[in-house]
């Protein structure tokens, strides 16, 4: 039997290796697996040393006031993954957990193989990192084609494999009865993490509220998850706001997504699924002080949003910090729908840009592919 270890540090890492080892396995079976997982590695049968809970830190500040428990964390998930003695250290996303851990393994162990899946962005910040990951990573995947020029420079070898949100079978068409009858759905994405609820919330009420002044024909959708429903509901719930809902369910999200007209977007992954439901939108952000001096000190990109780093342009507008509020949130919405061509426009524009980013099968696929290429 040839083992691997999956390595993960939050739950979209948990689902994208999922997906991965759900094709390794329609290729092979003579594998054994342990991970540091969620339920989507579960699912598959894949047991997890430890409830991946215990290391998801995402912000600057929270990576910082949790140091010496995350450093232990490392240590002790590298011990582990030396007992299992695995052929493969398959890492995904995370790296200030994930990469340290693959270090330390790599150094104990050489001969153990260490592929990475979502390279760390290098081209907007610490692009002296290669120098460093070529010493214990013997593969890297892409999302961009664009990164490779900085992995290739430093001979780490590397394969682009595409986005998982672009995939070609990503998309299910649902149709959702009590949604039907909407018209102008307006589609609003306040963000997952609670500290990005509390920033945006308020904003964005005041958004629907000035856009209700203006005209009563839209009807806004929050779009939330399982954990933070309740969450956004207690901003909603002391509004009385008739053309407001909120939906969790991922088919339903999907479903109400394709109907609207616009979307205004937290900035993150979730805007390249608006970008490939063909969806124009804005996109903002507000964090708190300190997470804010600390990103511009250490970014060397001039915008948010995927599509604008690739185009090195704002396709999509981008609404960040002093510019994240009610009013000029107001204006922007209200500017592009009263014009069609400037839609049209961006929509053609995101379009071309989304067709460099697709893998020729999906990403799922080459990279398992990559993965059993380490395979004596």
């Amino acid at each position: 039997m040839k083992k691997i270890f999956i390595l993960t540090g939050e739950p979209s890492g948990d689902k994208i290796a999922s997906e991965i080892i759900s094709q390794l396995k329609t290729k092979r079976s003579d594998f054994e697996f342990l991970s540091v997982g969620g339920p989507s590695l579960e699912k598959l049968g894949i047991k997890t040393i430890y409830d991946q809970k215990e290391i998801t830190y995402i912000a600057f500040t929270e990576i910082i006031l949790n140091f010496f428990k995350i450093k232990r964390k490392i240590k002790e998930t590298a011990n582990e993954i030396l007992k299992f003695k695995p052929d493969i250290l398959f890492s995904v996303d995370s790296p200030d957990f994930t990469l340290r851990v693959a270090k330390l393994v790599k150094e104990k162990n050489s001969k153990i193989k260490t592929i990475h899946f979502i390279a760390p962005k290098v081209w907007a910040w610490r692009e002296g990192r290669v120098k460093k990951m070529k010493k214990f990573l013997d593969h890297v995947l892409l999302l961009f084609k664009f990164e490779k020029e900085y992995f290739d420079k430093e001979n780490l070898s590397n394969t682009f494999v595409g986005h998982p949100l672009l995939d070609k079978n990503f998309i299910e068409n649902i149709q959702i009865d009590q949604f039907l009858d909407k018209k102008n759905i307006i589609s609003i994405f306040p963000g997952s993490r609670d500290s990005e609820i509390s920033n945006h919330m308020p904003i964005l009420i005041n958004f629907v509220k000035k856009m209700n002044l203006k005209d009563h024909n839209y009807n806004f959708i929050f779009h939330a998850t399982d954990k933070n429903k309740k969450f956004i509901s207690s901003y909603i719930s002391k509004e009385s706001l008739k053309n407001l809902e909120i939906i969790n369910d991922d088919k339903i999200k999907t479903a109400v997504l394709k109907k609207s007209i616009f979307a205004v977007v937290k900035s993150g992954t979730v805007s390249l699924e608006v970008c490939k439901l063909n969806i124009p939108s804005i996109i903002i952000y507000k964090m708190n002080f300190i997470n804010f001096y600390l990103a511009k000190f250490l970014l060397n990109i001039k915008f948010a949003n995927m599509i604008n780093i690739i185009n090195d342009r704002e396709v999509i507008p981008e609404l960040i910090q002093s510019e994240c509020n009610a009013d000029e949130i107001f204006k922007s919405v209200s500017y592009f729908l009263k014009k069609p061509d400037l839609i049209a426009k961006q929509k053609e524009e995101i379009k071309t840009t989304l067709e460099t980013l697709t893998s020729p099968s999906s990403s799922a696929e080459e990279a398992s592919k990559i993965i059993l290429s380490y395979i004596s």
